[in-house]
């Protein structure tokens, strides 16, 4: 019988694993776009931690390895931004992103300023878009950050009583 992956609240013990996924899952997204500089393969652990402590994340485990990860908080608008939705590559197409997406909506459903969930992806991130908009996002605007990079902003409202499920 094989283990299951659950989902928790990351601690800040969970800091330096999450760090390393992002490192490893974000170079799809470098090679990409062909930048290698991109924020999430230049962040410290130290500015990690403070992200960890500044807002709220999630972690997937599949026993003691964290396989998957995301991470957000409200801003002054009400808004939830959701970000750093990372999934080891042997673990992607299998729902895993789906899930760890619904449960930080749920906990941000769940406090009373967040009236809508909002993330940005590049535009040639084709299984990220795709993931966003099953989940019923929807593109709200783009901004050019580089000749090679158009950055995808999406958006949906948060409908009370929609996150009932546990993560």
């Amino acid at each position: 019988m094989g283990m299951s992956v659950t989902i928790h609240a990351a601690t800040a013990q969970d800091a330096e694993q999450i760090l390393k996924l992002q490192y490893l899952c974000y170079q799809s997204e470098a090679e990409l776009y062909g930048d290698y500089a991109i924020e999430p393969l230049t962040q410290t652990l130290e500015g990690l931690r403070a992200e960890l402590t500044d807002g709220y994340a999630l972690v997937a485990r599949l026993g003691d390895e964290v396989v998957a990860s995301v991470r957000g908080k409200v801003d002054a608008a009400n808004t939830a931004q959701i970000g750093k939705l990372i999934v080891h590559p042997r673990m992607q197409r299998h729902g895993l992103g789906g899930r760890l997406l619904h449960a930080i909506e749920a906990h941000f459903a769940a406090e009373p300023a967040a009236k809508r969930f909002q993330l940005f992806t590049g535009h040639r991130s084709e299984h990220n878009l795709r993931l966003y908009r099953s989940h019923g996002y929807v593109q709200i605007s783009t901004r050019e950050a580089s000749p090679a990079l158009t950055i995808v902003t999406l958006e949906k409202e948060a409908e009370s009583g929609a996150y009932a499920t546990s993560a």
